[in-house]
């Protein structure tokens, strides 16, 4: 049978592999643009092609994470059988933020004429470009499955906990974190291009996750004094503790962009959206602001951090959970 880190494991190499698909088909759209173009490209039919793409990468990544969180549970002798059904769909189309996913795939654009305005070949701001595209892509699909794993753990009761996974290669303030264990609701702490998993735990035990002075073991003197610096690394080498060496916390946020006091998410929110479809069943309200095609439900839809953030309770986070459309 898979151990917790073997089903880890799979599931980074699932998300690695939908966002590595979609980086490839960005690169191939990305030749027939140019910087002349760029805005009017990523407001046609290549920015279509290329939102429609992520969110069904982000799409993927939900249906996988209820499996992930029923494997683990299954593994430490616990049931298969979640309390809720995670919708995957309620996942699809939203930036890190809260807001619309091709708000956040148009900003490439404005890096790059930002780059042209700063003198820079036509060429080389259009690489800048996809270096952009590609991090902002990474991001929303490593931030969607994250979010609905955590979703997938708190429709099962049987799940108390999670214990963060790193993959080598990582950076120093990933390292210091690995095997360290944290409540089913509790906020990952990350920073871009981070690619840390979790362990959905029964129990607090952590198994077989590797420690930070593990992973360090594993590591090349030469891959110490990158992560680390040379200092670091030969501090390390004579006995110093890990995570005294490194500031943990320094360079981590939560996975979003914009601070607010709640975080919401437009996404869904029309008539016909699948929020707003909910919504209609129970006499939700609906208006149209200023600017706006369509009506959208005069009632915020929570994003699932949020939630977790101010629900004291699991029956709490079920319940909004359900009422904003993440779980059945």
């Amino acid at each position: 049978m898979a151990t917790a880190a073997d089903l880890a494991s799979a599931r980074n190499r699932q998300v690695t592999t939908v966002t590595r698909s979609l980086i490839e088909l960005i690169q191939r759209l990305w030749k027939d643009m140019s910087a002349a173009s760029i805005e009017a490209d990523l407001e046609g039919e290549a920015g279509a092609a290329i939102v429609a793409a992520v969110a069904a990468g982000q799409m993927t990544v939900a249906q996988g994470a209820q499996a992930f969180v029923a494997g683990a549970m299954a593994e430490q002798a616990g049931t298969a059988i979640p309390e809720a059904l995670l919708v995957a769909e309620a996942f699809a189309g939203i930036a890190p933020d809260g807001g619309p996913l091709e708000t956040l795939l148009y900003l490439p654009a404005i890096g790059v004429q930002r780059r042209l305005s700063a003198g820079m070949a036509p060429e080389q701001a259009m690489i800048g470009g996809l270096a952009d595209m590609a991090r902002y892509t990474a991001t929303a699909v490593v931030d969607t499955a994250r979010s609905s794993v955590q979703v997938a753990m708190a429709a099962d009761r049987q799940c108390v906990a999670y214990t963060r996974v790193v993959t080598l290669p990582a950076c120093s303030r990933c390292i210091v974190l690995s095997g360290q264990q944290y409540r089913y609701s509790e906020g990952f702490l990350r920073h871009p291009n981070c690619d840390c998993q979790t362990v959905p735990l029964r129990e607090p035990e952590w198994g077989e996750v590797p420690t930070p002075q593990q992973l360090v073991e594993r590591m090349t003197q030469a891959e110490r004094r990158r992560v680390f610096t040379v200092a670091g690394a030969e501090a390390i080498d004579r006995g110093a503790d890990v995570g005294q060496v490194v500031n943990a916390r320094r360079g981590m946020s939560m996975a979003h962009v914009h601070r607010r006091d709640l975080r919401v998410t437009s996404e869904g929110t029309t008539r016909r959206g699948l929020y707003g479809r909910q919504l209609r069943r129970t006499g939700g309200e609906f208006a149209r602001t200023p600017g706006e095609r369509y009506n959208r439900s005069t009632t915020p839809r929570l994003m699932p951090a949020e939630i977790f953030r101010v629900a004291d309770s699991r029956d709490e986070q079920l319940g909004l959970l359900r009422r904003y459309g993440y779980i059945v």
